[in-house]
């Protein structure tokens, strides 16, 4: 594998990354992650106009390009290192781009959230034979969720070889979301995916979440929550740890928020484009009456994820992850190692 330089100042090329769904709103934060860290990124979408605003920064490419049509991917991606995947709906474009990335011989990322997609991508190329002979790393859902969560639960696992129960609870103090998320929230039409007993299941809409309280720490406090979050943290900790149950929550009040028909979506606070957005994320990991709990706090669902993937695709290609094939953050990395990297705004590894 080609090694090259990033903040680690190993090597002396430093990579070509193509980044498709290019002027989406999480991608825009993706282009200027990859800017700082010195990468040179290759914009790509459909849309010609977007894409040329989305490019607006001194010798940074644009091509267009298109789920539908195998050989404008081809020519998106050629001569790139990865490919991080920000366009949704992830349904339609994971499989086309993953398929264009095995053709290349390329890393494949994506930041999607969608449960059911990163569950498919999963079942459909963890044991294709095609990822293992082209020798790359197809790692889906490197975002808020599907990441964050899952390198807090592999942290807190630590020595233990298994768990009785996993719970991540996710706190926000409002949630205005984006396009894609909604379009997102409306082809899951309800449906959940909850780990229990070993196995993932999806479960109907119009079955009840359970509800209870959480205490988190400050500045939240103890809050009301739904259970049975579909979160794509279940998915990404139920591959590599062993617990035969895990329990997603969120605090019920941003739910108003992504339930709103007039919401305008993130709104810029500061000059790197963050919204005012607040999380925190406890994951606490249970055997016997033995707990460990951990947590992390932050601003912007949507801006974290940009250091998230982008640290994903540096350790990738300077050869710091510990595999190849389809994998997760918590399993090819150095969960605490990574976490440390992330401009978090507070970081609890220990105790209870």
């Amino acid at each position: 594998m080609t090694e090259f330089a990033g903040r680690s100042g190993r090597g002396s090329v430093k990579p070509v990354v193509a980044v498709f769904g290019a002027y989406g709103h999480t991608a825009r934060f993706v282009t200027a992650e990859l800017l700082e860290r010195g990468w040179t990124p290759v914009l790509s979408g459909r849309d010609a106009v977007k894409l040329e605003a989305a490019a607006a920064h001194p010798g940074v490419e644009w091509r267009i390009a298109s789920v539908d049509d195998p050989a404008s991917l081809d020519r998106a991606i050629a001569g790139t290192a990865a490919v991080i995947n920000c366009a949704g709906p992830f349904g339609d474009t994971a499989p086309p781009l993953i398929e264009a990335a095995l053709r290349a011989g390329i890393h494949y990322l994506d930041v999607t959230g969608e449960t059911l997609v990163a569950m498919s991508t999963f079942d459909t190329y963890r044991d294709d034979p095609r990822v293992k002979e082209a020798g790359i790393v197809v790692a889906p859902v490197m975002a808020f969720y599907g990441a964050l969560g899952d390198l807090l639960a592999t942290v807190a696992m630590g020595d233990w070889p298994a768990a009785d129960e996993i719970s991540i609870a996710v706190a926000l103090d409002s949630w205005h979301p984006t396009r894609g998320t909604v379009l997102a929230g409306q082809r899951r039409a309800g449906r959940r995916v909850v780990f229990s007993d070993h196995h993932l299941q999806v479960v109907a809409g119009d079955e009840p979440q359970p509800k209870g309280t959480w205490t988190f720490a400050e500045p939240f406090g103890t809050q009301d929550v739904v259970g049975q979050f579909s979160n794509a943290d279940v998915i990404t900790v139920s591959r590599h740890l062993d617990t035969p149950r895990i329990d997603a929550f969120l605090n019920v009040a941003p739910l108003k928020d992504l339930g709103d028909p007039e919401t305008k979506g993130p709104q810029a606070a500061d000059a790197d484009g963050r919204s005012a957005q607040v999380f925190l994320v406890e994951v606490v990991v249970r055997r016997g009456e033995e707990r460990r709990r951990v947590a992390a706090r932050g601003r912007d669902i949507y801006a974290i994820t940009a250091p998230i993937v982008v640290e994903a695709a540096e350790r990738i290609l300077t050869g710091r992850g510990r595999a190849t094939g389809v994998v997760t953050a918590g399993e090819i990395f150095d969960a605490e190692d990574f976490l440390r990297s992330l401009p978090l705004d507070e970081l609890s590894l220990g105790g209870e």
